[in-house]
């Protein structure tokens, strides 16, 4: 499943390079129109991140993510800045039909577990690694937690997913971790599906994620800077 991304900072679409706020590329002053062009190509899901909400404590574009999900006819995973029960339960009030948590599940894995219980096959943990270990509060912290222990507590809990990304190649284009995505997903077993995101620039990198056994893939950039379309990208990952 290609999952196009729609990251939100100042109530604007775009795209960081290494999760860097210094580093963003504007691709939009109405991210909410960019939805029906995604849907349009043949995308299932869509992946929409509040980065204001990542990098403070709490979701900042509250209104433009509400009006993204109003005009999104297909599900969507809302993340950023979801850190308790409240902000998880008015982004599924708003319309949301998955969350993703992510400083979250490292800090207050407690909360993280409750949440997995609450909504069972809704909440996505993200898994955003530096060199092995989970990154924290939008990427500017890095903590003591291997990803691969992340991972594996999110299966326990029940999760719908995990969402791995390879900080150093995220919005790079210079290709996924294939190989590290495919023993995190080896090492779950199939007891959570996951998700690839970071550095995939090319539709040979969608084909060596498909043939890795990765079920879907997170793209952002790749698309923003047109080198290729939604609608190739599900044709690549199906070879």
């Amino acid at each position: 499943m290609v999952i196009p991304a729609i990251d939100v900072m100042g109530g604007r679409a775009v795209r960081l390079a290494q999760g860097r706020r210094e580093d963003a590329t504007v691709y939009s002053d109405r991210p909410w129109e960019l939805v029906r062009a995604f849907a349009d190509a043949g995308a299932e899901r869509l992946h929409v991140v509040d980065l204001d909400g990542a990098f403070g404590d709490r979701p900042s574009q509250r209104a433009v993510i509400e009006r993204i999900l109003a005009a999104a006819p297909i599900p969507v995973q809302v993340g950023g800045g979801l850190r308790d029960e409240a902000t998880v339960d008015a982004a599924f009030a708003a319309g949301a039909g998955f969350v993703v948590l992510g400083t979250a599940a490292a800090k207050n894995p407690a909360f993280a577990e409750a949440a997995c219980r609450a909504h069972p096959d809704q909440v996505i943990i993200a898994v955003d690694a530096r060199d092995g270990r989970v990154a924290l509060e939008g990427w500017t912290e890095t903590s003591e937690v291997t990803a691969q222990d992340l991972a594996r507590h999110a299966a326990d809990w029940g999760a719908h997913a995990v969402l791995y990304t390879d900080i150093a190649r995220d919005g790079m284009k210079t290709g996924p971790n294939v190989e590290a995505t495919r023993l995190l997903a080896e090492n779950l077993s199939g007891r959570a599906h996951v998700i690839a995101s970071g550095g995939i620039g090319s539709l040979e990198d969608v084909r060596a994620l498909a043939g890795a056994g990765i079920a879907m893939a997170v793209i952002g950039r790749a698309l923003y800077d047109g080198r290729f379309d939604v609608a190739a990208a599900i044709e690549a990952g199906r070879c």
